[in-house]
């Protein structure tokens, strides 16, 4: 650890789903008869955009009820003392690592609490409802916003960037994610060729599992206290 300078952290929902926050998904992998991709995509926001907003609120609504946890705070820490290089890059759309203050983030899937206007372009943090077409803050056009959240089939934000802070990193650690969603899947493979360390802390074996150089099995709010403090005091 003494010689690592620059870091990458990818999480997932495995660090949010120890706050509780809500998968949406029923026992039968439904939301209201819905599978959860089948709302998640531009082509619907189009047929049947009352239905996708409906879905965003339901989630957005949610955050209230929901704090950040261990994993969130220490990562936080961590970037708030390393004293070279660090991006923290977040698959989640919810607002935990933000409120935990992580400040060298980036939604990479964009965030909940942030609207999109379709309309000028901009985004606008957002907190409340969409589904009753709102004035965008910044045009003023009525029923033109959309969640800021990369819906499948769309491009990943900030890619160009990220791919630069992995062409740098001596280490890469991805935290409580499936490895089964690409790019970020990949961004391991990427680390590795670049020279980095690669490691894994998830509560059981990914997809990506065998091309990390270790994997550490466990809760979030275990092992990524304890990861920091190892890279802090080494």
């Amino acid at each position: 650890m003494r010689e690592i300078r620059n870091i990458v952290i990818l999480t997932g929902a495995g660090v949010s789903a120890e706050s509780g926050v809500p998968t949406f998904r029923g026992p039968d992998g439904l939301w209201e008869g819905h599978r959860v991709e089948d709302v998640a995509t531009p082509q619907v926001f189009r047929r049947d955009p009352e239905l996708v907003q409906s879905f965003y609120d339901q989630r957005r609504a949610a955050l209230a009820r929901v704090q950040p946890n261990a994993a969130h705070h220490a990562l936080a820490k961590l970037d708030a003392e390393w004293p070279h290089d660090l991006l923290l890059v977040t698959q989640n759309v919810d607002d935990l690592h933000d409120r935990a203050g992580s400040k060298r983030l980036l939604h990479m899937h964009g965030e909940l609490k942030s609207a999109w206007c379709l309309s000028c372009d901009r985004r606008t943090p957002w907190d409340g409802a969409l589904s009753n077409d709102p004035a965008c803050p910044a045009c003023g056009a009525r029923g033109h916003l959309r969640p800021d959240i990369v819906w499948f089939g769309e491009m990943p934000y900030d890619m160009d960037r990220i791919d630069r802070a992995l062409s740098r990193a001596d280490l890469f650690v991805s935290i409580g994610t499936s490895g089964n969603v690409y790019p970020a899947a990949g961004f391991v493979d990427l680390a590795s060729h670049a020279g980095a360390r690669t490691l894994e802390l998830n509560l059981d074996p990914s997809m990506t599992s065998p091309r990390f150089d270790e994997s550490r099995l466990g809760p979030a709010g275990t092992l990524v206290p304890a990861l920091v403090e190892e890279l802090l005091n080494p």
